[in-house]
């Protein structure tokens, strides 16, 4: 397994240049087609707004549109992947999480930014994550990465979301000069992590040319999320690797204690696979 097609959603935003770096980055490592798509976003308009502007709104939002989206064209086009890579540019319209769940389909990973603490828009973040069925990198909002994937620290609690994870990021952890992988609080038993936690895992990892160290910890003073971002400085991790966990109730997003905590305070990017 490799990435073939890399999908990053690229906006008018200040951050926007720092995924399509990062995603860049990636491509170039596997020799991959990057796809930035930008996403006109035809989400409902509140309702006072409408009643302001009447029909002159929809024509204020495609003037808008179109302006955002030849900026980003122009930030697209001037990026340069590095040889062996191939890139295409995306310009839709839709609802931003269906459209961006929609081609991401097709991808084998999807770069993504995370929300901002004061967006209280819908957050693309956690509707993707459950829905789209593809690994999701996260990028946080603030900080720079100059590198992705060389110290790895992977969440293991043996479920099926941690075991989707850590096959959907066997690229990255293969060529990594360190991968830690921790469980927290493991239980044991059939449900469990077996005798040793996190020994089968890592063993299985060996057998894919993954050099990957196993611990397990207790503790009852911090969360899972607390407990994962504290590893992950100690590590000097430059990338964590998670189940994500939840459901989708319609267009009600219930998220897991650990899953939503690292989406909210993360300090480096997130491989999250469900």
């Amino acid at each position: 397994m490799t990435f073939k097609d890399i999908l990053v959603h690229v906006d008018d935003h200040p951050r926007a240049p720092v995924r399509l770096d990062l995603a860049g980055r990636i491509a170039a490592r596997f020799q991959a087609h990057l796809i930035a798509l930008n996403v006109r976003d035809h989400a409902q308009l509140p309702s006072h707004v409408t009643a302001q502007f009447g029909g002159d709104m929809n024509l204020i939002r495609a003037r808008g549109d179109a302006e955002a989206a030849g900026r980003v064209k122009s930030m697209v086009d001037a990026f340069d992947a590095g040889p062996g890579t191939t890139k295409e540019w995306r310009d839709v319209s839709g609802v931003l999480a269906d459209t961006v769940a929609l081609h991401a389909r097709y991808a084998d990973l999807v770069v993504i930014g995370q929300a901002e603490a004061e967006d209280e828009s819908p957050r693309l973040a956690d509707e993707l994550v459950m829905a789209v069925g593809r690994p999701v990198l996260v990028v946080p909002y603030a900080g720079r990465f100059p590198t992705l994937g060389q110290r790895v620290l992977v969440a293991w609690n043996a479920s099926r979301e941690a075991t989707r994870a850590i096959h959907d990021a066997l690229p990255l952890l293969r060529e990594a000069q360190q991968v830690r992988v921790i469980a927290i609080n493991p239980g044991h038993g059939m449900a469990g992590h077996g005798d040793i936690p996190g020994a089968d895992i890592c063993l299985h990892l060996s057998r894919h040319g993954v050099n990957a160290i196993c611990e397990h910890v207790k503790t009852d003073d911090l969360d899972v999320g607390e407990m994962l971002q504290s590893r992950a400085a100690d590590e000097d991790a430059d990338l964590v690797v998670m189940g994500a966990y939840g459901r989708s109730r319609l267009r009600e997003m219930v998220l897991g204690g650990a899953t939503r905590r690292m989406l909210e305070s993360m300090t480096v990017p997130v491989l999250f696979s469900h």
